[in-house]
């Protein structure tokens, strides 16, 4: 039944390519026979933590986003690497590297995939729990980020209001407050 849906990939180059992703172009036939081309961003999979402390604080990030000029408030996340040999080995690795902060046990909640028309972007989310400040922050060369706990009720609200406008972190705090608390 899909099958009469899918496209067929005739070739495909990378038109562009940069640290952090690639702009893909592709020849393609359409189901009716029309051929045609279709561009999206290669970006892979990445992991969202949702870190929680042992007195139940969220830990939370503020970090400089130059798209849209100005600090955002988010969770812990990051791209996979090829050194991690699952979601969950990102999770330990991006929260120690972003925040300094380590977890005690993490558990996957959910995988989304944020903007599938024009990118290949898959987010897994996970829950930490038991995070504690061990280890200092690795940044990045291209990272500013300073690191905060704040209420698990007031991350909520700030969705809500609107103060936390970072869509990955945005689902995070969503699904975790529908489906898990």
């Amino acid at each position: 039944m899909s099958e009469d849906l899918a496209w067929e990939t005739i070739v495909a180059d990378i038109a562009y390519s940069c640290p952090g992703f690639d702009i893909v172009h592709e020849d393609v036939t359409l189901p009716d026979g029309t051929e045609t081309d279709f561009d999206f961003l290669r970006e892979g999979d990445s992991v969202v933590v949702l870190p929680f402390t042992p007195d139940g604080d969220v830990v939370v990030i503020e970090e400089w986003r130059q798209a849209v000029k100005r600090v955002n408030r988010a969770l812990p996340a990051g791209s996979m690497e090829a050194d991690d040999a699952e979601p969950a080995a990102a999770v330990d690795r991006e929260l120690r590297e972003e925040t300094g902060y380590e977890a005690e046990s993490v558990q996957h909640l959910y995988t989304a995939e944020p903007a599938n028309g024009y990118a290949d972007s898959v987010f897994h989310y996970f829950l930490a729990e038991g995070c504690e400040p061990t280890a200092q922050q690795e940044l990045d060369f291209n990272e500013s980020i300073r690191v905060e706990r704040t209420a698990f009720s007031d991350l909520l609200e700030s969705v809500r209001s609107g103060d936390l406008r970072d869509g990955r972190s945005a689902v995070g705090v969503m699904y975790y407050a529908l489906f898990e608390r």
